[in-house]
């Protein structure tokens, strides 16, 4: 695989300790944390593994990943195996792709409650889609998909929403035959976005009423119940963006399209362009202008910023199942769809047990391009004792 000429890692060693002097009245652990990992990241600091060509024999040391979910580089393995995973789950007719987006005005109010906004946005689209899926008028049809939260623009602002990627059709309600969508029809964008919008205000304003929710700063006066309604207020007199798009392709292109959306960070290496004298320029699309591909440069503490204002609450999961896809409902309705559409379910698959002998090629050998294989580990003291004596000038 080819390093790209510039990755994120770059710009966090080069930005260093200093940036975290400098922003010392925002950066909190949490921050420092993910960029000591991406710093980290495949470097000697974590470690590595010693592997070899299984054809001529060259021997190479490769040093491990930091594996956190916001590092550019550690998501290409674990978006393969989840879509691997997703392989025998996937029914034999086309889909669909939904994306639900929180007005702008909800931006400041995401960014000191995200695990309650990013919640709530889940389970408002979630309840949109099965409830107007259910509506004899519309489908009357129990769906399932699942969902993938983005919180970022392509110019790295907060953006959250979430891609739901459907089934064009689902069970009938006594689960005796299985109701295809119309071609080129799903559901009715109009009634999708008037019910998110009613859905997910009602939910915010129990939330408040709950005290879930964070006012600080420049929010500390909607702590008053008078100034927040009367800040949700506008909420409800504009149009909230719900994309639908017509039905894509079966299972086999729904598992190239997935590998768009699920494990992305907010920017990857192969966008950055440049870092020179403090400024960062990477590669954006202008969705206003026909996706026209510009460039952006930002000082290094806004393109910093700006990246972590994307890292999630600990523990938050950001891939979500829901209808008969559901962790609760899935070993039974699953198989009932895939009768009713008349195939046979994939098998599952079992994964090998890992170990040095058994694992599978990591890469290719740069010699015989034969697949290389871990034939040792190391620890991160391991391998600076085996790197060769710093050059010293003659006495």
């Amino acid at each position: 695989m080819s390093r790209p000429p510039l990755e994120v890692a770059d710009i966090v060693r080069a930005a260093g300790a200093a940036f975290i002097e400098r922003n010392r009245q925002w950066i909190r652990w949490k921050h420092v944390k993910v960029l000591l990992a991406i710093a980290r990241c495949r470097t000697a600091a974590l470690g590595g593994h010693v592997d070899e060509c299984t054809l001529c024999g060259h021997r190479a040391i490769s040093y491990n990943s930091c594996r956190d979910r916001h590092c550019p580089k550690c998501q290409i393995a674990a978006r393969e195996q989840w879509i691997a995973a997703r392989r025998r789950e996937l029914l034999p007719t086309p889909y669909l792709h939904v994306v639900f987006t929180l007005p702008h005005r909800l931006a400041p109010l995401v960014l000191q409650n995200k695990k309650v906004l990013y919640a709530l946005l889940f389970r408002t689209s979630a309840e949109t889609l099965l409830e107007v899926a259910r509506d004899p008028k519309h489908l009357g049809a129990e769906i399932g998909f699942f969902s993938v939260l983005h919180t970022w623009s392509q110019q790295l602002r907060l953006h959250p929403h979430v891609h739901c990627v459907v089934p064009a059709g689902g069970l009938s309600p006594d689960h005796t035959r299985w109701i295809r969508s119309p071609d080129h029809y799903f559901l009715p964008k109009k009634v999708l976005r008037k019910i998110f919008r009613g859905k997910f205000v009602a939910a915010l304003q129990q939330a408040f009423q709950q005290g879930q929710l964070r006012f600080e700063g420049d929010l500390k006066l909607l702590a008053q119940p008078k100034t927040f309604a009367a800040w949700l207020r506008p909420l409800y007199r504009q149009a909230w963006v719900v994309y639908l798009k017509p039905p894509f392709g079966g299972p086999q292109y729904v598992l190239q399209y997935l590998g768009r959306y699920t494990h992305r960070v907010a920017i990857s290496n192969h966008r950055l362009v440049s870092f020179i004298d403090g400024q960062v320029t990477f590669r954006w699309r202008d969705s206003a202008h026909q996706n026209e591909l510009k460039l952006l440069t930002l000082a290094v503490d806004e393109f910093l910023r700006r990246f972590l204002l994307h890292i999630l609450p600990r523990g938050f999961v950001r891939i979500r199942n829901f209808g008969f896809l559901a962790h609760r409902k899935r070993a039974t309705l699953l198989p009932l769809c895939f009768q009713l559409l008349g195939s046979a379910q994939p098998p599952q698959v079992q994964p090998h047990a890992s170990s040095t002998k058994d694992s599978p090629p990591l890469w290719r050998c740069p010699k015989c391009d034969g697949p290389m294989k871990i034939i040792e580990r190391l620890t991160a003291t391991e391998i600076q004792l085996r790197s060769p004596p710093p050059l010293t000038a003659a006495a």
